[in-house]
């Protein structure tokens, strides 16, 4: 699956809206700003949280997004989208923006701590190219619909360039000047990486994204550098649509000194085919896949706007948190997407098997989170969520949280109306690392090691170890992170050999959101020749107990959907627990990951409803429990 195939299949993807449709609507024009979006101010200080230990051992936690387009990416700009690499940059280090639909957008919280642009590979730069009226390309017969900004406009001289109809006689256009185009975007975007990038204080990674759509499936990787030595040609999907060939191309740039790895796209739109049984000629996978995914894919994007993959309801029937966040669409469309083979845990149970009968395992990967936001940022929180796609979802008529214009209920709207492609969106997400510095070298490494973690948004900070001789003290010991370090493995580790380990799992709330709800753990393991899972409740709020079931009762938090006010209830600032899983067995393969949820608060399809005096609408959640999931131990019998 070549070149043709990656630019015919990669339409469907990029569009990702019927925007013909969605340009005729009336609301296109900005309507007032604060309807639009949470108004731009500083944030207020946090309330005063429980006391804690200080943080002690030797990492802290780093907060970034390891997924941002710009201009440069083809879908960005038909979508309006003006904000440059350097843009984005500044954005994360808090500066405001401006939205394309004219209003300014800011992170609700401090600053980030590490961050990427990873504009699309396949034509870099050639659309933001065709705008340039000092570029020869502004001459292309199309060009002035695509720089436009007018989707009506765009959208379908975007679909006829990815076909390419355009190299057609008849059309007059030529790729001329196209390899040109992209090697300055690759050049700007590598250039402000390195302008931005201040160790110890910020860390930029110099990125791209690998995007081929395969059938309706959703296989893009996110390609992340060490440092500043790249190559001055990237791999796209106009090269190859297979991930195996852009492994083959990262094991390359390694052999020549340049340490790279790839993160797999938040996998719940690639239609069953991220995790899959063979290699892409149909062989069965085997110990040479295994070592050359775990090579290249150390880590996988779990939750980002398009929805959370971390399981589904289908998948974990027996897990009432499951239903959190689940997108069921393929891109672009409202298709339901396949679900087995979409999703992490079951990832996990079947890499466990294959390493119980064959000795590999090619799905130990740990996890993280990011935005994918196509504005150059993201909000991350739900009070400050301003859609993903610039002018086609950035108010709330066009993502559908309100109702349409003059319509004051939910009721008067027909059902072939409720698009649901845009509320079904995210307020998510956001990486996270356990490193002993914020540089290159130190995340990077942290990313290979898998000691993250992913959070739906809020800066929650959740870790997780394991060991025999974990001491008991834990809850209670000052130094427990270095004494954990010592005597265990940390998260992203495997322990061989285990007779009756315990867990140390801690996780914080963000000062700036709500109280925690419950710190869980879920074990996946392989008996027989079947792979099962079970979700632990291992600490409740308020100093509850859990249950003969391993639940936590109601801490009795809850939301007022008139303000989006929240009572507390027993929520916790800080959970932590040292836990022995009651039916460890040293003979099965395992993984244990930490899970912590936070108390609830308004849903951002609730907050747009609120600021509009219209109802919540009733087809989506109108509060959500944001959460985060730290990367999972390996647990594996003794030889």
């Amino acid at each position: 699956m070549k070149k043709a195939l990656a630019v015919a299949t990669l339409t469907a993807a990029l569009a990702a809206c019927s925007a013909e449709e969605e340009a005729t609507k009336e609301d296109a024009p900005a309507p007032a700003p604060e309807t639009a979006a949470a108004p731009v101010t500083d944030p207020e200080p946090a309330p005063p949280a429980e006391e804690a230990p200080e943080e002690v051992g030797d990492r802290n936690a780093y907060f970034g997004d390891l997924h941002i387009h710009t201009q440069l990416s083809l879908d960005a700009y038909i979508f309006n989208v003006r904000q440059t690499p350097d843009d984005a940059y500044r954005y994360a280090k808090g500066e405001a923006l401006t939205h394309p639909a004219g209003y300014d957008i800011k992170l609700a919280g401090p600053p980030l701590d590490f961050y990427a642009v990873t504009d699309h590979g396949v034509f870099l730069g050639v659309f933001k190219a065709m705008g340039d009226p000092d570029n020869p390309l502004s001459q292309h017969p199309l060009a002035s619909e695509v720089a436009s900004g007018d989707p009506a406009k765009a959208v379908p001289s975007f679909n006829r360039l990815l076909n390419g109809e355009l190299q057609a006689d008849a059309d007059g256009g030529s790729t001329e000047g196209w390899a040109e185009a992209s090697a300055d975007a690759w050049s700007e975007i590598v250039a402000a990486a390195e302008k931005h990038n201040d160790p110890g204080n910020f860390t930029t990674f110099i990125a791209y994204e690998f995007s081929p759509v395969i059938d309706g499936a959703k296989m893009h990787r996110n390609v992340v550098f060490a440092g500043s030595d790249v190559p001055d040609k990237i791999f796209d999907s106009t090269i190859s649509d297979n991930a195996e060939d852009l492994w083959d191309w990262l094991d390359v740039q390694r052999a020549e000194g340049r340490d790279v790895l790839a993160i797999p796209h938040n996998p719940n739109m690639s239609n069953g085919f991220m995790f899959p049984d063979n290699w892409v000629d149909g062989t069965p996978i085997d110990m040479a896949y295994a070592e050359q995914r775990m090579r290249n894919e150390p880590i996988v994007e779990m939750t980002q706007v398009k929805g959370s993959s971390e399981t589904h309801p289908d998948l974990s029937p027996n897990d009432e948190w499951a239903d959190f966040e689940i997108n069921p669409f393929l891109i672009g469309t409202t298709k339901d997407a396949k679900v087995s083979g979409s999703y992490v845990r079951e990832a996990y149970g079947k890499g466990l098997k294959l390493q119980a009968e064959n000795g590999f395992n090619p799905y130990a990967f740990g996890m993280i989170g990011s935005s994918d936001s196509h504005l150059a940022g993201a909000g991350y929180t739900e009070d400050n969520f301003y859609g993903k796609v610039g002018v086609i979802d950035g108010l709330p008529r066009q993502r559908g949280s309100v109702p349409p214009e003059g319509v004051t209920s939910w009721d008067e709207v027909p059902e072939e109306d409720m698009d649901s492609r845009y509320a079904v969106w995210s307020a998510s997400g956001l990486a996270a690392v356990w490193a002993e510095e914020n540089s290159r070298e130190a995340i990077f490494a942290a990313f290979k090691r898998k000691e993250t973690f992913a959070t739906s948004g809020p800066r929650l900070k959740i870790r997780l170890f394991a060991g025999d001789d974990l001491a008991e003290d834990l809850m209670t010991n000052p130094q427990a992170a270095a004494s954990a370090y010592r005597d265990g493995v940390a998260m992203g580790g495997a322990l061989t050999g285990a007779v009756g380990p315990g867990f140390f799992a801690w996780a914080l709330r963000d000062p700036n959101g709500a109280q925690l709800d419950r710190l869980q753990i879920v074990k996946v393991w392989v008996d027989g020749d079947e792979a099962k899972e079970q979700v632990f409740d291992v600490a409740c709020s308020g100093g509850a107990e859990p249950d003969e079931n391993h639940r936590c009762p109601d801490n009795g938090a809850s939301v007022d959907l008139s303000d989006c006010s929240l009572t507390e209830g027993n929520g916790s600032d800080e959970l932590k627990v040292v836990w022995r899983d009651p039916g460890f067995d040293g003979a099965q393969h395992a993984s244990y990951y930490a899970r912590v949820i936070q108390n609830p608060t308004c849903r951002w399809s609730t907050w747009d409803a609120i600021r509009n005096g219209t109802p919540p609408r009733p087809d989506v959640p109108a509060t959500v429990q944001d959460r985060a999931w730290s990367s999972p131990i390996w647990v594996k019998p003794a030889g």
